[in-house]
């Protein structure tokens, strides 16, 4: 089972609500990365990671997969007898959704392996409970995301689009984004609709992202990541996804964005491919 990861082309904070969580008006879609889900059948509940990252969880002696095992399995009155591989493509804390994609994931492959019937309302709720960010994942497409991550709606049809993935390398953990965020709300802005992938960037830059510049307070490497994304050749769009540190740029062409990968400074991370709408 693929975990793609999540890429938030705008975010805005419109609001907070009493318990401290604030309010998001995002537009997510997925790229053409994805981790890498396997079960089988055990005796016990085990995780096995392995590719690229998986050293960024070697501290992690319990993560969202296996939450999420275990939430589903104490859902259906089982046992969470199942062995777990994560492959792990995903950078760690980069603003792309890696581990909420993977709790997703998980969800669906046990669900199948455990051939639990569950109302599609009540598989949401259980994804909800491990975070705001894994229904968007679970339902897998492009979404406008508002509340606290929870309320998805169907976005408007994607235009084809190449997209490359930068992050410089350093993790940054989402809570501390937020506590550094200054500043007060964003209004909601209407929706302008998008006609092919000109409209559709000029849309994107006109919402942003409200968590750009507390981001590159932490870490101003971020600063750097964007200036290299915005002047490359045949750019549409750039900004960071989530709360970073990726940045993510959009091309009308995957040769667009290979060219650009082509030109990223080591050692920073990188990805060309599409977007999934």
């Amino acid at each position: 089972m693929l975990a793609p990861a999540k890429v938030n082309l705008w975010l805005n904070v419109v609001g907070r609500r009493a318990d401290g969580y604030h309010l998001l008006d995002s537009l997510v879609a997925f790229a053409d990365l994805a981790d890498e889900i396997e079960a089988s059948p055990s005796d016990r509940l085990s995780l096995t990671v392995d590719g690229p990252f998986a050293s960024a969880l070697d501290d992690e002696a319990d993560n969202l997969v296996l939450k999420a095992a275990r939430l589903l399995a104490d859902r259906a009155a089982i046992a969470p007898r199942v062995a777990l591989r994560l492959g792990k493509h995903v950078p760690v804390a980069a603003g792309l959704g890696g581990g909420s994609a993977d709790a997703a994931a998980v969800l669906r492959t046990l669900i199948d392996l455990w051939r639990v019937a569950l109302p599609v309302e009540e598989l949401f709720d259980l994804a909800a409970c491990l975070g705001a960010d894994v229904p968007m994942c679970l339902a897998g497409r492009a979404a406008l995301v508002s509340g606290v991550g929870e309320r998805l709606a169907p976005a408007p049809r994607l235009p084809p689009c190449a997209i490359l993935l930068v992050n410089p390398g350093i993790p940054l953990p989402t809570p501390e984004v937020f506590a550094r965020r200054r500043g007060g709300f964003s209004p909601a802005r209407p929706l302008r609709p998008w006609t092919d992938a000109a409209s559709f960037a000029a849309t994107l830059a006109e919402h942003g992202n409200d968590l750009t510049d507390a981001a590159i307070a932490l870490r101003p490497e971020i600063a750097r990541v964007l200036a290299f994304l915005r002047t490359s050749e045949g750019v549409l769009h750039a900004a960071m996804s989530g709360s970073g540190a990726t940045c993510f740029a959009l091309y009308e062409t995957p040769q667009l964005a290979e060219r650009a990968a082509g030109r990223v400074p080591r050692p920073w991370w990188h990805h060309a491919g599409t977007l999934v709408g």
